[in-house]
């Protein structure tokens, strides 16, 4: 193999459209744009457009939302994690946990968290402790002998601060018209 054998592979590099070289190379005078127009200006990019017409993506309806609460996790196979072992970067012996599968170099990042799934077989007798796991990993792991701990994370809610939104302004001030209410109805007391 020389340096002047080397090829890219059959059709991967077309020759390129040589236009408006003359009527006889079947590209000339309007080079394939048809007669004026916009389409024969150039800068002419118009992605979406239907000529008026409803374009589609404003034709088919909306659905669903983005939830802006949702966890990156990272996902991860029993079979990533056993041949890590099986290649020693991984000990058995200790808790497979997100730090562990980064420092091993199973995962690059760990993002928000790790989520098992079962994809591959495990043979090892492993403890793994991770944010979110398949059953079907929970079932190999526990069938190999292992464990799996799976982590809850609640939301963390600051009660020294007041609730915010329309829900919580509404709860507010039905519990001050009630208040207001048991001021009223409670008799007054007289010095006598």
């Amino acid at each position: 193999m020389k340096l002047n054998d080397i090829r890219d592979n059959p059709g991967a590099i077309r020759t390129f459209k040589r236009v408006g070289r003359g009527i006889g190379s079947g590209k000339g005078k309007t080079s394939g744009r048809g007669v004026k127009g916009q389409g024969a200006r150039s800068g002419v990019a118009i992605n979406g457009f239907e000529g008026g017409q409803m374009p589609l993506h404003r034709r088919l309806p909306k659905r669903g939302f983005n939830n802006i609460f949702r966890r990156q996790l990272v996902e991860v196979n029993l079979g990533r994690i056993q041949t890590a072992i099986d290649a020693k970067k991984l000990d058995a012996s200790k808790p497979i946990d997100a730090a562990a599968l980064v420092a091993s170099g199973v995962l690059r990042r760990a993002r928000e968290g790790v989520r098992l799934l079962g994809t591959g077989e495990i043979t090892s007798k492993v403890t793994i402790v991770v944010d979110g796991a398949s059953k079907p990993a929970i079932a190999a792991v526990e069938k190999a002998g292992g464990t799996v701990s799976v982590l809850t994370k609640k939301p963390e809610v600051d009660e020294s601060k007041p609730a915010k939104g329309k829900a919580a302004r509404a709860k507010a001030a039905k519990d001050k018209a009630t208040k207001d209410k048991m001021a009223k109805a409670a008799p007054a007391k007289s010095n006598g």
